[in-house]
C-alpha cells in the first residue's frame, strides 16, 4: 500500500472510531447532568469532518475503504457503557477520553513520522491537523480531571 493510502486509511478508521465512541458516549450520558456533553458534542462534529474528508480523499485516490472490525466496534460500545455505569463523573469521563485521545496521538505521530515525508503534502497536512485536534482536545479535557 502506498504511503498516501495508508495514512488516509488510518485517518478514516481512527475518525470512524471517534465518531462511534462519542456517539455511544453521548447516548449513555443522555439523561445525566455532565458538563462535558458540549465538549463531547463539539469533538464529535470534528471527528465527523475528518471521517467524511478522509473517505472522500480515499475514494478520489481509488483507495479501499476499510471500516473498523465489528468486534472492535462492539468492544468500544461495551467499554463505554461499563465505564459510564461504573462512574459517570466528569472527571472519570474526561480521563477515559484522554486515554483514547492519547493512544490516537501516539498512533498518528508514528504514522506522520513514518510516512509524512513520502506522502502527499495535502494528506500530511490533514494528518498533522488531526494530530493537533487530538492534542487540543486533551488539553481541554484536563480541566475536568
Amino acid at each position: 500500500m502506498n504511503e498516501n493510502l495508508e495514512l488516509l486509511q488510518y485517518l478514516y478508521q481512527s475518525s470512524e472510531m471517534g465518531v462511534l465512541a462519542l456517539t455511544n458516549l453521548l447516548k449513555e450520558l443522555n439523561d445525566k447532568e455532565n458538563k462535558l456533553k458540549k465538549i463531547i458534542s463539539d469533538e464529535l462534529t470534528i471527528y465527523e469532518k475528518y471521517f467524511k474528508e478522509s473517505k472522500k480523499i480515499l475514494k478520489k485516490n481509488k483507495g479501499k475503504i476499510k471500516s473498523n472490525s465489528l468486534m472492535s466496534k462492539i468492544m468500544s460500545k461495551q467499554g463505554i457503557k461499563k465505564e459510564v455505569n461504573d462512574d459517570n463523573s466528569d472527571a472519570s469521563i474526561a480521563h477515559m477520553l484522554i486515554q483514547g485521545l492519547t493512544m490516537g496521538v501516539v498512533d498518528i505521530e508514528t504514522k506522520i513520522k513514518n510516512f509524512g515525508d513520502k506522502a502527499d503534502k495535502e494528506i500530511t497536512k490533514i494528518a498533522t491537523d488531526y494530530l493537533k485536534f487530538q492534542q487540543d482536545e486533551i488539553e481541554k479535557l484536563k480541566k475536568y480531571l
